[in-house]
């Protein structure tokens, strides 16, 4: 029988990591989903800065994605797993942070 191997707490096999990846890849598609519907938009609204702002949050996305990623292929890694899990984590806040920055600003008109 094959030896199981031990999760690093808080990191790869059972960790964070395992949760952000899926939704990071969601939310790059919403960006994605989000400019192109601004893009549309500006026939009749004029232009914004709201697709430019859209797609440093994809890439913020895009940078948790594969730090997540990286950190459960690497899970036998224990310490560089955990920061690359640490920088999935913390690009995925500043991504929600900003999406949601976004959306009030563009609803109030002021981007």
């Amino acid at each position: 029988m094959a030896e199981r191997r031990k999760a690093i707490p808080g990191s790869g096999e059972d960790g964070l990591s395992r949760h952000i990846l899926p939704n990071a890849g969601t939310m790059v598609g919403v960006c994605t989903t989000l400019i192109g519907l601004v893009k549309i938009a500006e026939g009749w609204i004029g232009p914004s800065h709201v697709d430019e702002a859209a797609a440093l949050t994809a890439v913020l996305f895009l940078i948790s994605a594969v730090a997540s990623y990286l950190s459960i292929r690497l899970g036998d890694v224990g310490d560089l797993s955990i920061r690359l899990e640490r920088c999935a984590d913390i690009c995925f806040v500043i991504g929600l942070i900003g999406l949601t920055l976004i959306a009030v600003l563009f609803a109030y008109e002021t981007i």
